[in-house]
């Protein structure tokens, strides 16, 4: 499938530098950079949401995954999976995230993490107080309320992506374990 709105021509430096952090220029920066102002907004705030840490970075891919499986952003879930492997995270754990409940490799505290980045993406969000009194025990305010955003922003990605017809570029088939495929019935109610 071909985006919805034409690739915008990139800035060569741009072009070379995506180039050689990814192997090929992002579709979505590339649509993105048809309002140039809106594209270097997006990657400045990329560029700070990606330079947070007060939570794990394992907790923060799965999440984002989490999100870009339920609302089916198939170029999120490869770019994920993509970064996950560059970042040293466990891509066994990491490639089961689309059909995280049926799978037995996550921790509790990844499931709550899953559940709560569902949640949120829910529409409308289903978080209860008991879920996020769960987290807040365990990963304490700072790194809750980062994650909080940082599963908002995934929304903004999978979203913006889903809506201008993106795809899957195959980064994730350079990673040597295969990305699991989301269940037909993953008992979550998206209205997404």
């Amino acid at each position: 499938m071909a985006p919805r709105i034409p690739k915008a021509e990139l800035d060569p430096e741009l072009k070379e530098n995506l180039t050689k952090q990814l192997g090929a220029v992002p579709e979505p920066v590339e649509v993105v950079f048809n309002n140039p102002d809106v594209a270097l907004a997006n990657m400045d705030f990329s560029a700070r949401v990606a330079a947070w840490n007060a939570a794990d970075a394992s907790l923060k891919s799965f999440a984002h995954m989490a999100v870009s499986a339920q609302v089916g952003c198939s170029w999120c879930l490869d770019i994920g999976y993509f970064q996950a492997q560059n970042q040293n995270l466990d891509l066994a754990k990491a490639s089961q995230v689309p059909r995280w409940r049926e799978s037995d490799v996550f921790t509790p505290l990844e499931r709550d993490v899953m559940e709560y980045a569902e949640a949120m993406t829910n529409t409308p969000t289903t978080v209860t107080d008991e879920l996020s009194a769960s987290l807040l025990d365990r990963l304490g305010p700072a790194a809750l309320v980062e994650l909080t955003v940082f599963i908002a922003f995934a929304n903004f990605a999978t979203r913006s992506n889903t809506a201008h017809g993106i795809t899957s570029q195959g980064y994730s088939d350079a990673c040597e374990i295969p990305l699991a495929a989301r269940p037909a019935d993953s008992g979550t109610a998206s209205g997404a």
